[in-house]
């Protein structure tokens, strides 16, 4: 992608969070993106990292949002002169967003709950057990965890699905590849809950590393280190994988149910007890 930035002189970028961190890497590598003028992420949520590390080697602007195929659009974006690192955005116009709970209540401020979602345009599933799950009071249930703040922008969580539950705590894997992401080490991670007799789940994190690094049993030690200064040290990744890649869509966005199952061949594991 950067060749064709170049070649083209492109001026905006859409692609996923995985592809930009493809960029920042290509540049330290003499990668000339400077025609960009706006750069878009898509396709899943843009780690705070990511975000910090592109504003601050390009000084352009990358702008993250969110959209459902049944609502037809973008309903939560940011806008130019408003992003921010690890957030979403506030509702286009037109659009309605709450965060609520399993029996449709508002949620207050700062909790994490389901996003429900509605405004000029959006489709229902017909004949179809999907459609009591998805639309309820005329809101639109995403499948999103996310919480709101008080200034009223909203800030991604995880996938309701992918909502990991470890000795009774909710912990949201995105953080903690945010965190992971914040080592030097990182290149790419995608984090999973991987069953455990002891906890339920335990947080499992498989780890790109970047060039010039060795995954062993001293680095996974670091990492996890590492993790629990950034974050509440529960949410730290008591398992850690490391592996050459990460399974992804064509679009880029990275498959963790892929990750889920025991098909992964990683290179190198180890588990902290």
């Amino acid at each position: 992608m950067p060749e064709i930035i170049e070649e083209h002189q492109a001026t905006i970028c859409f692609t996923a969070p995985t592809a930009y961190r493809a960029m920042l890497a290509a540049m330290d590598g003499g990668a000339d993106l400077s025609s960009l003028r706006i750069a878009v992420s898509a396709g899943e949520t843009l780690p705070g990292p990511v975000f910090e590390e592109w504003t601050r080697k390009t000084g352009k602007p990358i702008l993250d949002g969110i959209g459902a195929t049944e609502m037809l659009h973008v309903f939560i974006s940011n806008r130019l002169g408003e992003g921010r690192p690890a957030c979403t955005g506030r509702p286009l116009t037109g659009y309605e967003a709450i965060i609520v709970d399993d029996s449709m209540n508002e949620v207050p401020r700062g909790t994490v709950g389901k996003l429900a979602v509605r405004g000029p345009i959006g489709c229902r599933y017909l004949a179809d057990t999907r459609q009591k799950d998805y639309v309820r009071g005329g809101w639109n249930l995403t499948g999103d965890a996310f919480y709101q703040d008080e200034e009223g922008y909203f800030h991604f969580a995880a996938r309701a699905d992918d909502m990991i539950v470890s000795a009774g705590y909710n912990i949201a894997g995105p953080e903690v590849e945010a965190a992971l992401l914040k080592h030097d080490a990182v290149a790419e991670c995608a984090v999973i809950g991987v069953p455990d007799e002891t906890r339920g789940m335990i947080i499992q994190a498989h780890v790109v590393l970047a060039q010039g690094f060795s995954g062993d049993d001293v680095l996974t030690k670091h990492l996890q280190e590492h993790v629990k200064s950034i974050i509440a040290p529960y949410k730290y990744p008591r398992s850690i994988i490391f592996t050459e890649a990460l399974p992804k869509t064509e679009s880029g966005k990275i498959q963790r149910f892929r990750l889920r199952s025991a098909a992964t061949a990683p290179q190198v594991s180890a588990q902290a007890v």
